[in-house]
Formats: C-alpha cells, sequence, structure tokens
C-alpha cells in the first residue's frame, strides 16, 4: 500500500514538473501579482514540485488519519480531496495574472488530484 501511495506522490510531482516545463516552453509565465501589491513574482520550477509534494502528501497523510479513525475513509477522504481542489481555485483567481497562467495552475491543481485520488482511493481497498 505505501508503494502505491508514494508512486501516486511521485507521480504528481514529477508530471507537474513536467506540465511547467511544457507550459514555459510554450510560452506562459507563471506570473502572479497579489491584489493591493506592486510587485509580482514569478513561479519557478522549484516552487511548483514543493507545492505538489507537500499537498499530496498532506493527501497521504490525511487518508492515512481517516483510515486510522474511521470505517469510511474511502468516502471522507474522497470528499475531502474534492473540497480542498475546489478550494485550491480560488487563490488563482485571486491572484492577479495571464490567462495562460491562470489555466496552467488550475492544470496543475487537476494533475495533483487526478494523481493522488485513484492510486490512494484504490490502496484503501482491503
Amino acid at each position: 500500500r505505501r508503494r502505491r501511495r508514494a508512486l501516486g506522490v511521485g507521480g504528481a510531482v514529477v508530471a507537474n514538473s513536467l506540465l511547467y516545463l511544457a507550459g514555459r516552453a510554450a510560452g506562459t509565465d507563471f506570473t502572479l501579482t497579489d491584489p493591493g501589491a506592486t510587485q509580482s513574482h514569478q513561479l519557478i520550477l522549484p516552487e511548483i514540485a514543493a507545492f505538489s509534494l507537500v499537498f499530496a502528501l498532506l493527501g497521504w497523510g490525511s487518508l492515512a488519519l481517516l483510515e486510522r479513525f474511521t470505517r469510511h475513509a474511502r468516502v471522507a477522504w474522497g470528499a475531502l480531496a474534492g473540497t480542498v481542489l475546489l478550494a485550491s481555485f480560488v487563490p488563482v483567481f485571486i491572484e492577479r495574472a495571464t490567462v495562460d497562467t491562470r489555466v496552467m495552475l488550475c492544470v496543475l491543481h487537476v494533475v495533483v488530484a487526478v494523481a493522488l485520488l485513484p492510486m490512494l482511493r484504490r490502496a484503501v481497498a482491503r
């Protein structure tokens, strides 16, 4: 089970890193500016990989906790993961960014969910 989950986490990080590089090659600038701020921030590959890793590990950890404390871990985790995915889109649209940056960031968020949902949920079945 751990191996499958680790592959899901690693898959999320690798897929997002490759998508970031493809987006940069296609001309996406990945530049964000907070509302009310004048200085912008350009996301770089290590940030994308680190955020992907952190949130994938949080997904794994939350599933492990739910498995330990509830009999309905798959259902609860699926609901939690879906809620977190939807909530993750909010900052993308609060920040000032180009349309292509927003689209790519949304795709990156979905990739983590896609990489984790099947691998982590399938691993729960006994």
